[in-house]
């Protein structure tokens, strides 16, 4: 399996291209690399764009000789927060392509189930006492991942390998949460790549949050705007500013932390390695390597910047 890289689309997909290729960003339950090595021994000594998303239609097409389509069937992410927009379809996707033919670990009787037979859970996977309803997408625990009690789940919803979910957690579809991350709170229609913690209270909604990044105890985002009109994202390749609908929240890059009630305002966009803190919004777009405070921002010294990141 190849993928055709575009150097204009690594731009548009700022920051989370900064420190990953188009094709590691995770959509749905896998990464679009992971999707695609599924399906590699029939389709092995083709290339594809490294930002299209495998659907059945698409891999039936291609095994035939047929031509790669975009349309209802097949997605290809352009900007970043398509991440969030498409993440229900991925997830779905997903989750035919990983339980086909299997059958589900058990599900504990301590649990309140609705549609369970769209959940899933992987060896290893912990939850008690708390309410799954999959009626309106499925449910996929991976494998040692753990929802903790009295918890609230609604699909589409995917929890990755060893990632925790605590105590009490209000959690709305599509979200994907990655390998090895905490979160708690109220979440909705975002995803988390991987390694990242939003362990407290707080509202994360309509957003996509990279690798190793923290969110302090409190924080929250605003994903619509006060007068209910259009969000516009800044884009990093054509210097633009995109209408990109009535919803955005986060789009926060690998490494970057924020400390305890930070606010962040509609479609704010940070890039990698900032520490954001101290009182009022903070956005629209906060640059690579800022230290964010109250009074100003300035540049987080690198060689503060690699031991911090590396605690």
């Amino acid at each position: 399996m190849n993928f055709l890289e575009n150097a204009s689309l690594e731009k548009q997909l700022y920051p989370f291209t900064l420190t990953r290729a188009v094709a590691d960003i995770r959509i749905g339950i896998l990464t679009i690399r992971e999707k695609w090595q599924l399906a590699a021994g029939l389709i092995s000594d083709i290339a594809v764009p490294s930002n299209l998303l495998p659907s059945p239609r698409i891999l039936a097409s291609i095994k035939t000789g047929g031509d790669i389509i975009e349309g209802v069937d097949s997605m290809l992410i352009k900007h970043p927060w398509q991440i969030f927009e498409y993440n229900d379809w991925a997830i779905r996707q997903d989750f035919d392509l990983l339980t086909s033919g299997r059958v589900s670990q058990p599900i504990s009787s301590t649990n309140t189930l609705i549609a369970p037979e769209n959940i899933f859970l992987e060896p290893g996977a912990r939850v008690e006492y708390c309410l799954l309803n999959a009626s309106r997408g499925p449910i996929f625990i991976g494998m040692n991942a753990e929802i903790m009690e009295g918890s609230m789940i609604r699909g589409p919803f995917a929890l990755c390998e060893g990632a925790l979910v605590k105590m009490g957690t209000k959690i709305y579809g599509a979200t994907t949460i990655g390998p090895y991350c905490t979160v708690g709170g109220e979440i909705k229609n975002s995803v988390l790549f991987g390694f990242s913690n939003k362990a407290h209270d707080g509202y994360l909604g309509d957003s996509v949050v990279g690798e190793w990044c923290n969110l302090g105890a409190g924080t929250s985002n605003s994903n619509v705007k006060n007068n209910a009109g259009p969000v516009k994202v800044r884009d990093q390749y054509s210097g633009r500013e995109i209408v990109v609908g009535l919803k955005c929240g986060l789009l926060m890059g690998d490494y970057s932390r924020s400390s305890i009630n930070t606010t962040f305002n509609t479609g704010t966009v940070t890039g990698v390695c900032c520490n954001i803190f101290g009182e009022g919004l903070k956005g629209p777009h906060i640059p690579s390597f800022t230290w964010y405070g109250p009074d100003a921002s300035t540049r987080y010294e690198f060689d503060k910047t690699i031991p911090d990141i590396d605690n």
